[in-house]
């Protein structure tokens, strides 16, 4: 029986296949096995606006970057690791925490940067998007080929 932390073995690293692709293997090297969990989202449609969450825990606000660009809301966050605590008598035998980015995109269509509000708080970030009065489709114009 090999020992286990939170549901992994101890020695899953030393087993995995060298070939595999972190990729492909649904590991990230930011949060290895449970990156599919990371930046859970959810969407609520109120009367006039999107009120958007997405989990963040562990960030600083200082971390985290909002950006919209050609119509599309992009969350990034930034995590690095304080590499100055250094102790001779002690060394990691399993580490799980790296340092590296993650980001989100997200098509909002035509907004301005002004009107999108953001809070962080909790780990959750919460962004709140307008509605935009929704544009009648134009009247099918088609032509029959002979």
């Amino acid at each position: 029986m090999l020992p286990s932390i939170f549901g992994e073995n101890l020695f899953d690293d030393f087993f995995d296949d060298a070939f595999q692709s972190p990729f492909f293997s649904g590991k990230n090297p930011l949060y290895g096995k449970r990156a599919k969990n990371l930046m859970k989202t959810d969407v609520k449609e109120g009367k006039d606006s999107y009120q958007v969450s997405i989990d963040l825990p562990g960030f600083h606000k200082e971390d985290i970057q909002v950006e919209l660009k050609d119509g599309y809301l992009t969350v990034t966050a930034q995590k690095d690791l304080n590499e100055e605590e250094k102790n001779e008598d002690a060394k990691y035998i399993r580490q799980e925490r790296y340092s590296g980015t993650c980001y989100r995109s997200f098509y909002v269509g035509d907004l301005k940067p002004e009107e999108v509000k953001c809070k962080y708080e909790s780990g959750v970030l919460q962004l709140t998007l307008p509605k935009k009065a929704e544009q009648k489709a134009l009247p099918n114009n088609r032509i029959n080929i002979d």
